[in-house]
């Protein structure tokens, strides 16, 4: 049964099985919930008897879901939806008491300047608070992780965000390019396109598909290619690559102003890249399940209040696909 012993919906049993079937592994929702692995494994076996299957089974190192565990997950996922919507979340929420975790994926480039201000942040307004930072990987689908709840937020720099996400802009900044102090265009105050193809570049190995990467992305829809002479599997090996190469590195400014600071032995310098390129553009990504969480909209705005400093500041707005999924969902 999916209600408790007074016949009332049992809402947390069937979060916590949506997060089994979502995350496929018992002790990474134990440490999300703050719970134990036994009532967490206590309550994969009540839903293996509520639903009539084994819904996970293992698989080499790991789980799998089975094909009715799937259907489960993806009917969880509509019912905490429309549950969310239903029921008021204006209830009393005090960061400095509230016990919570959050999961928040952050691309590489702005983890250095924008994580330390909003975890010093966080450690004295939200003390309870448990958040896991993690940087996303090549072949993690996104959408999807926000979608299921194994992610909670993303801060991402898309060219533009996936339409089936809510999403706010915390920041537009100018795209730059980090080279030498002593390269031949490191005093110029810009350059031309036709220059910036000529040079050879260094690119992160990892960002291979250009809908999820700035530059790439952009380079795509100006139809044109550069020359990637180097690629580096990591933000870290950035600075001391281009500290001893002819290479070139495509950001965002605030980032490229962060290295050049950081590493001032290096010798590195910052220099606008072409102008059609256009502004860079910091999104904060986030399900429509999780919309209406008092402490999903609380870290919202904690990131979106550090993140002032490097720019615009845009309220969030739901896409029209969101809009449409809501008017499908209302009528149901």
């Amino acid at each position: 049964m999916i209600t408790d012993q007074n016949g009332t919906i049992d809402v947390r049993f069937l979060r916590t099985t949506f997060l089994l079937l979502s995350e496929q592994n018992v002790s990474r929702v134990a440490a999300r919930l703050g719970q134990s692995q036994p009532s967490v494994s206590a309550v994969l076996k009540r839903a293996r008897l509520v639903f009539d299957d084994p819904l996970l089974v293992r698989s080499g190192q790991g789980m799998a879901v089975t094909e009715r565990g799937e259907a489960v997950r993806t009917s969880l996922g509509r019912i905490l939806a429309e549950l969310s919507e239903t029921i008021s979340p204006e209830e009393a929420f005090d960061p400095a008491t509230t016990a919570f975790a959050m999961r928040v994926s952050a691309m590489s480039c702005f983890n250095g300047f924008l994580i330390p201000p909003i975890a010093e942040r966080l450690r004295k307004e939200a003390p309870a608070a448990s958040i896991d930072f993690f940087a996303p990987s090549e072949n993690d689908d996104l959408t999807e992780q926000l979608s299921s709840g194994a992610s909670d937020l993303l801060v991402a720099n898309w060219p533009a965000p996936h339409e089936s996400l809510r999403s706010s802009t915390i920041f537009d900044c100018e795209t730059a390019c980090i080279m030498r102090a002593d390269h031949p265009f490191a005093g110029n105050g810009s350059m031309s396109l036709d220059d910036y193809l000529d040079l050879p570049h260094l690119s992160l190995g990892s960002v291979v598909r250009p809908s999820f990467s700035p530059i790439g992305g952009r380079l795509k829809q100006l139809g044109v290619n550069r020359r990637v002479a180097l690629s580096v599997p990591e933000y870290a090996l950035v600075p001391p690559v281009i500290a001893r190469t002819d290479l070139i590195f495509t950001t965002a400014r605030p980032y490229a102003e962060f290295v050049v600071d950081r590493y001032p032995d290096y010798g590195l310098c910052v220099v606008p890249a072409p102008r059609d390129f256009g502004n860079m553009r910091l999104y904060l990504l986030w399900h429509e399940r999780a919309h209406k969480s008092p402490a999903n909209r609380w870290v919202r705005n904690l990131i979106r209040d550090v993140s002032r400093r490097y720019g615009a500041d845009l309220e969030a707005r739901p896409t029209p696909a969101a809009m449409a999924g809501l008017a499908e969902l209302a009528a149901v």
